[in-house]
């Protein structure tokens, strides 16, 4: 691989990289540490990529097997800050109450999600916040394309359910 093709493939979808290892990891200097070594092992591995069709999806692989890696060997937790990773400056001034319960309604949707599963809340990261096809997420993960489809699809449902139970509950 030549420079060129590293810097026009690989070095743009580093943050894609940087925000799915803290997804896993829930820590930003371990985000970073993990998006530097994916970098350097793609870079280390020129020979096998002149076979590669999705470069982008074989990098989520590296990220995602080398962050699930150091969770197995530390015992990791993750931290609470999950929300951090999707927060988004406010670009203009609104009501103040509108703020609180769009902050309140998001803590929710996050909750909700953080409960999942780990396999379901990867999925559905990949496919909604990362926004990857399903053949992508299926090469990623290294599984069956129905598998994506019957665990998004169960995903979803687990959230808004309780989401809706939250709304009409309070529980």
């Amino acid at each position: 691989m030549s420079l060129d093709r590293f810097l026009s493939q690989v070095v743009p979808v580093r943050q894609k990289l940087y925000r799915f290892a803290f997804r896993l990891l829930g820590n930003e200097e371990d985000a970073q540490d993990i998006t530097q070594d994916v970098l350097l092992k793609v870079w280390g591995m020129q020979e096998q990529m002149k076979e590669l069709q999705n470069m982008e999806a074989w990098c989520m692989r590296i990220t995602r097997n080398l962050a699930l890696d150091k969770i197995k060997s530390r015992k990791y937790r993750r931290a609470d800050d999950l929300e951090r990773g999707a927060e988004v400056p406010a670009t203009q001034q609104k009501n103040p109450h509108a703020v609180a319960e769009q902050n309140d309604v998001m803590q929710q949707v996050h909750r909700a999600i953080r409960d999942l599963p780990e396999k379901y809340r990867t999925i559905m990261q990949l496919r909604d916040m990362d926004g990857f096809s399903y053949q992508e997420i299926a090469e990623i993960l290294d599984i069956d394309l129905n598998e994506v489809k019957v665990n998004l699809h169960r995903a979803r449902k687990s959230v808004r359910e309780k989401l809706q139970n939250l709304q009409v509950y309070g529980i």
